[in-house]
């Protein structure tokens, strides 16, 4: 009679039971623990490697495999993969110094024309010049690698993230002024009763380049069961552009504006002539704007002279039209009344901007600012 080769027996407590027939019912543990569970629960009801193998749809020595460390290491080490030492760092701590230094250059500026670096230009690079600079454990670096080690230093030379440089030597103090302007707002906003003022605010700026674009074919409405959205052909005939001039008043919402076709002194000063017949003769009319050439020019200057005590500019710092309350509202113009849109001239865009600024008025909107009031208005005790 042959020798026949024992299968070492598996004893599972009650707790590690539990647990194999826990993981084997899971649908969010991962594939290899489940398979492993259910191998182990079988192996103890005394089925052959061979019949789990079978019933499993996997193999014996897989079976075998997952029972030697069961016995080995305890039934919760081998529902995982064992630790593997892995191949020693091949990138030296300066080579990796020297590829994040490069990283952080730009390409143009080592000889190429790139303005940022691809990955795929990076590591060709520190492939050609690796063993020059004397890293010669670089110079078969993949792809991936130089990826894995960009993230780990949180490096992203691909990309471009807009900064503001405060290019105004008198950045703080006019911010200063004009979150003081949007707090005394704020202040009449909130006292209700005081519903009597000699002085508005009015948030001020130019949309130049609204575009008057017209189809050359007719738009084609949604159809259920053709398609959901309106069909558009790809070609279009330009009719000019618009500017608009508007200011929006911060105390009651309404928006006054005026649509020119360009946006130089004479149509400043015609919306300022705007304003002055808009409100009563005694009231002071305090603008917030930016330093267009326009807003300072010697023909705005003679008007604002025959106009005396009438106006008050308080000009944004260069470079801070974000400061401005008057660009929310072109904002928001931008991406519900103008996406899209499509005239048949430039009578007709004129006509429909027109419109949209008579609805706004009709349910008008007070734009409130929040941001910096209290650390650049507060004043000390």
């Amino acid at each position: 009679m042959g020798n026949r080769r024992r299968k070492p027996m598996l004893v599972l407590s009650e707790e590690e039971r539990s647990l194999l027939q826990k993981v084997s019912q899971s649908r969010t543990e991962q594939v290899r623990r489940v398979e492993r569970a259910k191998i182990l629960l079988q192996l103890e009801s005394g089925a052959s490697a061979q019949a789990v193998a079978k019933t499993l749809d996997t193999n014996a020595v897989k079976v075998h495999r997952c029972l030697n460390k069961a016995l080995q290491f305890g039934i919760s080490t081998a529902l995982d993969d064992l630790p593997r030492s892995g191949r020693p760092p091949e990138i030296t701590p300066e080579a990796q110094a020297w590829i994040i230094s490069l990283a952080c250059q730009k390409p143009k500026d080592l000889g190429y024309s790139y303005e940022l670096w691809t990955i795929r230009l990076l590591a060709k690079h520190i492939q050609e010049h690796a063993v020059s600079a004397g890293h010669e454990c670089a110079s078969r670096i993949s792809a991936g690698t130089i990826s894995k080690m960009l993230s780990a230093n949180d490096i992203k030379p691909h990309k471009v993230r807009y900064y503001l440089e405060k290019r105004d030597p008198d950045f703080d103090e006019k911010m200063a002024q004009v979150l003081c302007v949007y707090q005394q707002v704020q202040f009449m906003l909130d006292e209700e009763e005081n519903a009597f003022y000699t002085t508005t605010t009015v948030s001020y700026d130019e949309k130049p380049g609204i575009q008057a674009i017209g189809n050359t074919a007719p738009d084609l409405p949604p159809q259920p069961g053709q398609h959901s959205s309106v069909g558009r052909d790809h070609e279009y005939v330009r009719y000019g552009t618009l500017s608009l001039l508007a200011g929006i008043d911060l105390i009651t919402g309404e928006v006054i504006g005026s649509l020119e076709d360009r946006h130089r002194s004479r149509e400043f000063v015609a919306f300022l002539k705007k304003l002055d017949a808009h409100y009563p003769l005694e009231w002071k009319i305090q603008m917030i704007l930016d330093n267009h050439s326009a807003h300072t020019s010697k023909e705005t200057q003679a008007y604002l002279e025959t106009v005396p005590n009438r106006f008050v500019f308080v000009f944004t710092p260069k470079h801070a039209s974000w400061l401005n309350i008057i660009e929310s509202f072109f904002a928001k113009m931008t991406k519900s009344m103008l996406r899209h849109i499509r005239v048949s001239s430039k009578e007709e865009l004129r006509q429909r901007i027109e419109m949209y600024l008579h609805e706004v008025n009709q349910s008008p909107v007070q734009f409130h600012w929040r941001y910096g009031l209290e650390s650049k208005t507060q004043q000390p005790g």
